[in-house]
This record gives C-alpha cells, structure tokens and sequence, in this order.
C-alpha cells in the first residue's frame, strides 16, 4: 500500500512538474536554445509518469488504459480484472463487468483523477509528438547504443531527403557526451547541415539511457552571417564613398588650378604635378568603382515570386552562355526532369544567381582544353527542386570550404569574392539556400534547393 502511495505521489509530482514547463514554452518560442532545454527538461517526469503509471497498474492488476484503433487511442477497462476477462472479483463482480468498455463510454468509467492523468498522458504525448526539435532515445548512458527516434521530427530527420546516411547520425548522436550543447554538423541531400545537440543522462527503472534533442539551425545562421556581412558592406561602402568623393573632387579642382599656372612653372614640376593628380584621380574613379560592386550586397532589391518554367529559363540561359563555352572548344548542357518543372520564385534573380555559378565554373576552368559545365533541374527526395550546376575543373580545396560563400574572399588572384555571396544572398531572398557539394568524379558540384 505504501509502494502504490509512491507511485501516485511520484505520478502527481510528474504531472506538475509537466504542467510547469508547458506554462514556459510560449515565452521561450523565439529561443531555439531555451526550446531544447524546456524539451530535455520535460522528457525526464514524462518518462517517470509512463513508467509509474505503468507500475500502478500491475500493482492493481487492471490496466487503466489499453490502445485501440489505428491511433493508439487510450481507453479505460472496467472493474478489477485483466484485459481478456480472466480475473475474478473477490466480490463476486459480474464477469460482464471485467471486459473492456468501448470508447465512447471510457469517460464515464474514469474517476475525476485518472481523467486528470489521462489528459496529461494525452497532452504531453501529442506536445513531444509534434515537437518542433528533433528527439532521439539512445539506449545506454555512455558509449555505442541503438538510437530511435521519439517523435514526427526525429522520423522526419531520418526520413529520405533529409539525412543522406541516417546511421551516421545516429552514431554522431550516440557519440555525443551528456549534459553539454554541441554544433554537430551532418551530411543531407541538400548538403552539409549543421545541427544544435544536446543530450541527457537518464535512468528509468534501474536502466540508463539518453535522450537526445537535434536541432537544425544551418539556415537560421546562414541568415544571420548574411545580415551581418549585409550591414558591414554597407557601413564600410557608405563611409569609404564618403571619403573618396571629395578627393576626386579636389583632384580635380587641382589640375584645373594646374592647368592656370602651368606656363609660370618649370616643365618637370609641371610633368610631376600632373603625373601625381592624374594617378589620385584614376586611383579614386577605381576605388569608386571597386565599392560600388560591393555595395550591390546590401542593395538587392525584395524578390518578387512569380511562376517560373524552368524549361524556358534554362532556354535563356544556354542562348546566353553556351557560345561562351562553345569559343573555348567545350560545352554547356541544360536540362530540366520532369520538362514542365516549375518553381514560385523571382525569375531575374534566379537567372542571376544562376549566371554568377556559371561565371565561376567558367574561370574554375579556364586553363582546360574542353572546359564542360552541366546545369540539371529536378526534384529530389522530399519533394524540394534541385538545381545542380556541375564543371569539370580542380574543384574547391577542402581547407576553404568553409569561406567560399563569405563575401571578400576569393581564391582567384584578381577575384573580389562577391559572385559566391551574392548567389547565396539571392537563394535565401526566395526561400532557398546554395550549398557546395564534392562530386565524387572530381570537379566542383553547388546545389541550389528551394
């Protein structure tokens, strides 16, 4: 009798403790970081309630709940005996009594306190179950364990078009250690993704395990690394066109002024002072123009969606660059699969993005004798557009992966590191998102999905 006053005890303290951390998940809705947390937090009372509530009714020897139809819909059994009717009432219940009642009469069989527990069992399965963080058991407190996942967004993670190896991230998920947030990073169908893990230690019934919790956040920091560099350009171009404008000015004004009082001073001084004016006034016009290109980051216009066919874009496309290509002895291959693909995004800043990754495949391969590039459009798993643009040349050497997109970097010996960033400044302006993809044949490979 006591063990069973435990177990209710433990039961109401999880059940509070599970009401106390729903009443935080609407103020921390904007924070990734407290979302995973209030989600680690509650994953604990919620498998001791599972568990207690299991324990309860051994000890009563009558199931409080059992599932029925396709949804695991919890219903209550009468009286005090097993499901299949077996048990006896030592006082003499009528057998009728002992077999399950059907669903529409299950609230009216429940006390006033395991209609409370069943709409907490009920409340709480439905909140983890459409979780907006990804959550994984891991079998074990330390080491290798069999990793599964707990809701709609773990199978979804692990679902095709997602992951490209779901046993690799399990095992990245079964090697992280307990009680520390990590940025983990994952191959996908779109590309390397990085990740937010945390994992906790916990034991339920004299057996450790871990709960995991993934969330993806690569297109959340995209996005802020590109509103920061977005307003750096800005601030650097804004106060350097500043600074330029009135020194073209005044050397201006100074070779007018020189041209007055050339007769009155010796030719080499004259030569010198126009020679030094002449360089400061190409100097300024270039440096002019250098922060001009630079300013377009942080001056695209808002993207205007439309109804986009795919086939009549890459029409364009290969009319205006393929002769280009066809010069240098190689080719340039547009397709699209299915033919009457189409897309809901601005048309010019896609054919934009589009003509800057085919401006880089053609210097990538300057130096070939038969430079190929290949642009494919299809959908790939999960229902997302994909657009490949594909060249055979060296490819992007691994230690600068990680910069290729950041503006002001480039791998070119004249190059100003703006075409890779404005591709990816206009994939998120439509919704979508560029990644850099090694090709296994060698080459370079960037994939554009919406």
């Amino acid at each position: 009798m006591a063990s069973e006053r435990a177990l209710k005890i433990r039961i109401a303290a999880s059940v509070a403790a599970l009401m106390a951390l729903s009443a935080c998940v609407p103020p921390a809705a904007s924070s990734p970081r407290v979302l995973v947390l209030c989600a680690l937090a509650a994953a604990i009372p919620a498998w001791t309630l599972r568990r207690a509530l299991s324990r309860l009714t051994l000890r009563q020897s009558t199931p409080l709940f059992r599932e029925v139809g396709p949804v695991g819909l919890l219903t209550p059994l009468r009286g005090g005996g097993s499901p299949d009717g077996a048990a006896s009432d030592p006082e003499g219940t009528d057998p009728q009594a002992l077999t399950p009642l059907p669903a529409g009469n299950a609230e009216a069989a429940l006390t006033p306190d395991r209609r409370a527990l069943l709409d907490a069992a009920q409340s709480l399965e439905a909140r983890l179950e459409h979780a907006p963080i990804a959550l994984f058991s891991i079998e074990r407190l330390s080491g290798p364990g069999a990793v599964t996942p707990v809701n709609a967004s773990a199978r979804r993670m692990l679902a095709p078009g997602r992951a490209r190896d779901p046993r690799q991230l399990m095992d990245l998920l079964a090697a992280q250690p307990t009680a520390r947030r990590a940025l983990v990073s994952f191959d996908t169908e779109r590309g390397p993704e990085r990740a937010l893990a945390s994992v906790a230690a916990l034991t339920v019934e004299g057996a450790g395990q871990r709960l995991a919790a993934l969330m993806p956040v690569e297109s959340e920091l995209e996005a802020e690394a590109m509103n920061a560099w977005r307003q750096l350009v800005h601030v650097l171009t804004h106060e350097i066109m500043n600074s330029l404008t009135p020194v073209a000015s005044l050397s201006r004004t100074a070779r007018d002024l020189l041209a007055e009082v050339q007769a009155d001073l010796a030719p080499d001084v004259s030569g010198d002072l126009g020679t030094a004016l002449d360089a400061i006034a190409r100097r300024a016009a270039s440096l002019v123009e250098f922060v001009a290109s630079y300013r377009s980051l942080s001056t695209v216009p808002q993207a205007r969606p439309e109804r986009v066919h795919l086939g009549e874009l890459f029409a364009r496309l290969s009319m205006l660059m393929a002769p280009q290509w066809e010069v240098r002895r190689g080719s340039a291959e547009f397709s699209v699969e299915p033919a009457s693909l189409d897309v809901m995004v601005d048309p010019g800043q896609l054919e934009q993005a589009l003509i800057n990754l085919l401006k880089n495949a053609a210097e990538a391969t300057a130096d070939l004798p038969h430079p190929q590039v290949r642009v494919h459009a299809r959908l790939s798993r999960g229902g997302r557009l994909r657009i490949d643009v594909a060249d055979n040349g060296p490819g992007v050497p691994d230690d600068m992966l990680a910069h290729i997109f950041t503006p002001f970097f480039s791998t070119k010996r004249q190059g100003r590191g703006i075409g890779l960033a404005m591709v990816r400044h206009l994939a998120h302006a439509n919704g979508g998102m560029v990644r850099y993809a090694k090709p296994v044949g060698g080459g370079a490979r960037f994939v554009v999905t919406f």
